[in-house]
């Protein structure tokens, strides 16, 4: 078996933002009917609480009215599904390790609003951190989120890792900026 590694390997680019490779980060899906009280109860007895529409809290991504997306440690991810599969057996519910299939991506510096923007059909000027966005990142389906007002967390599929990148990168060069954050 050989070693897991994020498939962008480090790749950091600086223009008017910084675009970073974010390494391997652990995700767990669950797919299940979060308004049931049986499944809050078990995702609760995990310490899971259930965020409210398009919020990231403590590691626990709304994605969809039935699914959550857990952001954990990378090598803690496997356990964790284990936990909430077995917490959940009950109930019915899809529980999933897909770390090894998602990449992850920092924007980080105070025009990462501006770097976003020009890629995603989103109002990032009415985005608040902590919120939730699944959208496209120019021809490819992404989710991120603010972290604060500077450092943005962007979760694509493995496969177009480098295609996201290399978007983010372009978008971000220094002297294409178009101020509409900044003014």
């Amino acid at each position: 078996m050989s070693n897991a590694m994020s498939v962008l390997e480090g790749a950091v680019s600086t223009g008017f933002v910084t675009v970073r490779d974010a390494g391997l980060t652990g995700m767990v899906s669950v797919r299940a009917d979060l308004t049931d009280a049986a499944t809050v109860a078990a995702l609760s007895s995990c310490g899971i609480t259930v965020p409210v529409v398009r919020q990231i809290v403590d590691g626990v991504a709304w994605m969809a009215p039935d699914e959550l997306l857990l952001v954990t440690e990378y090598a803690d991810a496997p356990a964790l599904a284990q936990k909430v599969q077995a917490a959940m057996a009950d109930t019915h519910a899809l529980v999933h390790v897909v770390s090894d299939a998602r990449a992850v991506l920092r924007v980080e510096g105070a025009g990462t609003k501006e770097a976003l923007a020009k890629l995603c059909p989103v109002d990032l000027a009415t985005l608040a951190p902590g919120e939730v966005r699944r959208t496209r990142l120019a021809q490819v389906a992404a989710a991120f989120w603010l972290e604060d007002a500077e450092n943005a967390q962007i979760i694509c599929f493995r496969s177009v890792a480098d295609y996201v990148f290399g978007v983010l990168q372009m978008s971000a060069r220094k002297g294409s900026e178009v101020g509409v954050f900044t003014r």
